[in-house]
């Protein structure tokens, strides 16, 4: 049995003493008296080729479709029709022009080369959300000794913000976090705290960060559970901060890695050969306008504090409420008071992983959906600039583009069942000396099917190319791996955007009646879907794809062809799920060289690292639980030694979690028995209480 508790005196290790900052709610209902600086010729140009660009692609093929459906009198579904076409065609355009835009002008040169970074302080700060400790600490450490590798130490430390609720999970963060503080003890600061409100998910952790311990730093670089920056990248950070005085945020481009699925190959290969050429054309014509995505950037702490505070949105559902996608708000906001938001896609050694299967993804996506369409509530506030507006449109559209091409389709089967009748009946009972039925040019609708196509290839033409031309991609993965990794990508692209299509659709309905997407924990290992549950999932969606194949196939087989990419996707929904967490095709593929990625075939040690000591971790953590705090004193050390002291019940409100808990415990005959019973936030109650905790050890077994 271990050593009683009440015997050993706990002092918190866990965080340094408190530096506060203020960190006020803003007003969205007044505009700061900021002037914005003027930004130089590049960023106009920029914003001409984007901006003109996919207005004068949306005009042409707009006009186009006009055409196709004038050939005789032109019917209310018709211009429905044109102005659905209209509506997802401008994004498509916007996407093709940014990358035009994105491949001709080169990025920013790096300025900050000599800045001296001696006297200024970072913290590497990471929320968790029961997230796997053994992957977030191994990036941590990984880091750590990058920088300590680079002579870095002095100028950076580590936090981890907790808002893990699992009680099995939360032992094993601890037990990790201990791991991490004594490999890296002695030459970088590793400090943890768990919070017991979950208030604001992410952005109120962060936001409570900030209020207590702010002061203490001039820079944070904020990751997500799967960041991993080398410290080349973290030192070049800081030296663009230093040297930028008026700088607020300044994001990185996160190179997807780590795939070992269908799915997350094909996303992180998409990432490294076509995401470049998109997000070089985004910082051309954002400038210092720019967006945050909400990791693997670098953050000056004061203005953060002083401008991004973010209020509790009023109104109706889905609008109402802790602002969920808090990034782009924050950016808006810290634009809004003058400071400078910018991205350095140019800048290497910023990585992130890729969601595992469709179904993963689909999950995340419900809430960024929910976080997106939010914004619109966010538009109408005073000051913002409008590049930031336009991201905010963006994210909206990014999810509202689905349900509108959606409509566009079933209009199209609707028009094919109704010329359908109208052929046969051929006249209406309305008179008339001609009949009414909708008339299209075959001709010209071949002709904008194909330019829409090249519009919509053209963003991953222009990566491939520049891929050819650049030595980092083309030696390590050849010219001719290359191109057939793009076909692949673009093959399964194809087939999986119109179950996204449906999944998307969904979410816009179930958000617009009110149902919230609740904060589950992202799914970042997979080992595999169950095949009932995949039915489940897609049920609708394949049946769905059935039924407009039946309908099209016997009232417009010309139509059924033109949209068979659409309607094999949605028919094969539930194997094309199963088949993107595979990964046994993952394996086959990358023997063969395809959707592979520069960081699987040049080894760092950075990457290696990190997989090692996240070997060393998962081995270390099979033996910790709940259960085995009873039994080893080492395991209750690392666990209670990393607390915060919880707050205090007010009056009236006392913490029942608590109370019921140590019931339980003086009822039990075993400690194992006490534990038994508990219930998930009884177990909680019990991991905050040494006091109770050591009532629990005590029990006679």
């Amino acid at each position: 049995m271990a050593i009683p508790m009440d015997q050993i005196a706990y002092e918190s290790l866990g965080v340094p003493s408190e530096s506060p900052l203020h960190m006020p709610a803003q007003d969205f209902s007044k505009k700061p008296n900021v002037k914005h600086t003027k930004q130089g010729w590049t960023q106009l140009f920029a914003r001409i080729i984007t901006f003109g660009g996919a207005l004068a692609l949306t005009t042409y093929a707009t006009y186009q479709m006009v055409l196709i459906v004038s050939q005789g009198t032109v019917t209310n579904m018709q211009w429905i029709m044109v102005g659905l076409f209209c509506l997802t065609f401008v994004w498509i355009a916007l996407a093709a022009s940014a990358s035009f835009a994105g491949f001709i002008l080169a990025g920013k040169r790096l300025n900050s080369t000599l800045n001296d970074i001696s006297d200024k302080k970072t913290v590497l700060l990471m929320p968790v959300y029961n997230e796997e400790p053994s992957e977030t600490c191994a990036a941590l450490y990984s880091m750590g000794k990058d920088l300590i590798a680079n002579n870095l130490a002095q100028q950076f430390e580590i936090f981890i913000i907790s808002d893990s609720n699992d009680p099995d999970v939360w032992v094993k963060e601890t037990a990790a976090v201990r791991q991490l503080k004594e490999a890296l003890s002695g030459e970088i600061n590793v400090w943890y705290r768990r919070r017991h409100n979950n208030k604001a998910k992410k952005a109120g952790n962060v936001h409570e960060f900030v209020s207590r311990w702010g002061a203490r730093y001039d820079y944070m670089i904020v990751l997500d559970a799967d960041s991993l920056l080398s410290a080349n990248t973290l030192k070049v950070l800081m030296q663009e901060m230093a040297s930028d005085d008026n700088a607020g945020i300044i994001q990185t481009l996160p190179s997807l890695y780590r795939g070992d699925t269908l799915f997350a190959r094909l996303q992180q290969f998409a990432g490294t050969v076509y995401g470049p050429i998109v997000a070089h054309g985004i910082t051309a014509w954002q400038g210092n306008d720019g967006n945050y995505w909400g990791h693997n950037a670098i953050i000056r702490v004061k203005a953060f504090a002083e401008s991004a505070g973010l209020p509790t949105l009023g109104g109706v559902k889905p609008f109402k409420g802790d602002i969920l996608s808090h990034d782009f708000v924050e950016a808006a906001l810290m634009r809004r008071a003058g400071w400078a938001v910018r991205m350095l896609p140019a800048l290497k050694g910023s990585w992130e992983e890729s969601p595992p299967s469709l179904s993963d993804v689909a999950t995340r996506d419900r809430r960024w959906a929910q976080g997106n369409i939010q914004h619109l509530a966010v538009l109408k506030a005073k000051g913002l600039r409008w590049p930031n507006r336009f991201h905010m449109l963006t994210g909206v559209m990014g999810y509202m583009a689905s349900p509108i091409w959606f409509a566009l389709i079933l209009i199209g089967i609707v028009m094919a069942i109704q010329i359908h009748y109208v052929n046969i009946e051929y006249f209406s009972d309305q008179p008339s000396l001609f009949p009414q039925w909708p008339v299209f040019d075959s001709e010209r609708m071949v002709a904008l099917f194909l330019f829409t196509m090249g519009v919509l290839l053209l963003p991953k033409a222009l990566g491939l190319i520049r891929a050819f031309f650049q030595n980092t991609l083309r030696k390590p993965l050849g010219v001719i791996r290359l191109i057939l990794g793009v076909l692949v990508e673009i093959f399964f692209s194809v087939l999986y955007a119109p179950i996204f299509m449906l999944i998307h659709s969904q979410h816009i309905f179930d958000i617009f009646r009110g149902r919230d997407s609740g904060w589950n924990t992202q799914q970042r290992l997979h080992s595999g879907t169950p095949w009932l549950q995949l039915c489940k999932q897609h049920f609708w969606h394949t049946a769905i794809g059935i039924a407009m194949t039946v309908l099209l196939y016997h009232y417009s087989p010309t139509l059924l062809v033109w949209l068979s990419p659409t309607l094999i996707g949605l028919t094969l929904a539930i194997p094309l799920s199963a088949m993107s967490g595979s990964k046994s095709i993952a394996k086959v593929l990358r023997f063969l060289g395809i959707l592979n990625i520069p960081e699987e075939v040049i080894s760092l040690n950075i990457i290696t690292q990190r997989d090692k000591f996240a070997a060393q971790l998962r081995d270390y953590l099979q033996d910790v639980s709940i259960e085995s705090l009873i039994e080893k004193h080492s395991y209750q050390h690392n666990h209670f030694s990393l607390l915060c002291n919880p707050p205090k019940p007010t009056r009236g409100e006392p913490n029942t979690d608590s109370i019921i808990a140590k019931y339980k415990i003086n009822d039990a005959t075993h400690p194992h028995e006490a534990l038994s019973w508990m219930t998930k936030l009884e177990k909680l109650a019990l991991l905050s209480d040494s006091t109770l905790f050591n009532k629990l050890i005590k029990v006679p077994g």
